[in-house]
């Protein structure tokens, strides 16, 4: 007789719906759990105490009030990309260039302040920056849109291959533009006049550049949920065969995505240039660009929930550098912090969509057995 064939032990099945406080339990205690194993590696491999190490991660990001406003400013501008490459991503098109996208937007806007001092009021110019910087991240995001909209190219490689052109291109005007010949950098544009700079409000640098990404979640939220082209989004997303069922021009609502997205990306480098930095270099984004991938999906691409999830990484990132800092230890070693931090919130997701089940009369046999 054949032995009769064996179940396997463990059962993966896709999990019904759960409600949100479960959902946000099983994130909180993967948070947990990530703090206890950072903990014991904190013990183990430096014998500093772990609270400590935390303790620290907080007050690299609130410590001051500049550390604050520094933290609140990353957000904001992590944020906008992260808002920008959404509704992309809600309709299935993987925009993985929103570092290229916002570095236009940075070229754009240094440029209109280089190029156009001293021929327009103020008001006029930081105006015609906005416009350029919204033109130049709204092309960026329409050409491989385009693309896929006519040849169904690859959306993934075509925006990553637009993210080294965008670099290039940065580099040769930095170059072009570089004070004094030969620095290999421009330098802070118009610093003696500040043309072009945005306005301080509230006696703070950085408020003008968090109300407008403040208002930005709002308009997103309400564009996506509430709006006719959130809903064709949607649609597009789910199913491009019952968009064209139903009278949705899919190749229109692609590069109009797209342009958007674009156009927001161009946004955030925009206030990098005119709010935050005041010069252009190929790396004034610093990585948000691929950073606002994770920021979206976390936060399952819900602009409200982007707010809690840009600001996780922007204070375990800035906190992880005061680790360094305070007790003498390579930045590697935050990184890992980090890291195991973003392990299990990442992980958990796959315990809200799964469950894991075992198969009762094997795991009797595997008892008895010993």
């Amino acid at each position: 007789m054949s032995e009769k064939k064996r179940e396997p032990l463990l059962h993966v099945s896709k999990r019904a719906s759960l409600p949100w406080y479960a959902v946000w339990g099983i994130r909180l205690a993967a948070v947990a759990l990530a703090l206890v194993l950072c903990a014991i590696v904190s013990i183990l491999v430096t014998g500093e105490n772990p609270l400590q190490i935390f303790s620290t991660i907080i007050s690299g990001a609130f410590g001051t009030s500049r550390k604050v406003w520094m933290t609140l400013q990353n957000t904001a501008i992590l944020l906008c990309i992260s808002l920008a490459v959404t509704p992309a991503f809600r309709m299935r098109f993987w925009n993985v260039g929103g570092e290229g996208q916002a570095l236009m937007g940075c070229l754009a806007s240094a440029a209109c302040m280089i190029l156009l001092r001293g021929t327009m009021p103020n008001w006029l110019l930081i105006a015609c920056m906005l416009l350029a910087s919204l033109l130049a991240g709204g092309i960026w995001g329409a050409i491989p849109a385009f693309f896929k909209a006519k040849w169904n190219t690859n959306e993934t490689l075509f925006t990553l291959m637009m993210n080294y052109i965008a670099t290039q291109l940065v580099a040769y005007f930095v170059i072009l533009w570089e004070v004094p010949k030969g620095a290999g950098k421009i330098g802070i544009i118009n610093q003696q006049t500040e043309i072009g700079w945005l306005p301080v409000v509230g006696g703070q640098k950085y408020m003008l550049n968090v109300i407008i990404v403040s208002v930005l979640v709002l308009l997103m939220f309400f564009y996506l949920n509430y709006s006719k082209h959130g809903f064709e989004i949607s649609v597009v997303g789910e199913s491009e065969r019952t968009a064209h069922y139903v009278g949705i021009k899919v190749d229109r609502v692609i590069i109009r995505t797209m342009i958007l997205s674009g156009a927001v990306c161009g946004l955030a480098g925009f206030l990098l240039v005119g709010g935050t930095e005041h010069t252009m270099t190929t790396t004034i984004v610093a990585g948000r660009g691929f950073t606002a991938v994770m920021v979206s999906w976390l936060a399952k691409f819900n602009p409200i929930w982007m707010i809690v999830t840009s600001m996780l990484l922007v204070v375990l990132e800035r906190g992880a550098g005061q680790i360094a800092t305070n007790f003498g230890l390579s930045s590697s070693f935050a990184d890992i912090l980090t890291g195991i931090i973003l392990f299990f919130i990442i992980g958990s997701e796959f315990f809200i969509f799964y469950k894991i089940s075992f198969h009762h009369s094997d795991a009797k046999e595997a008892i008895a057995r010993g």
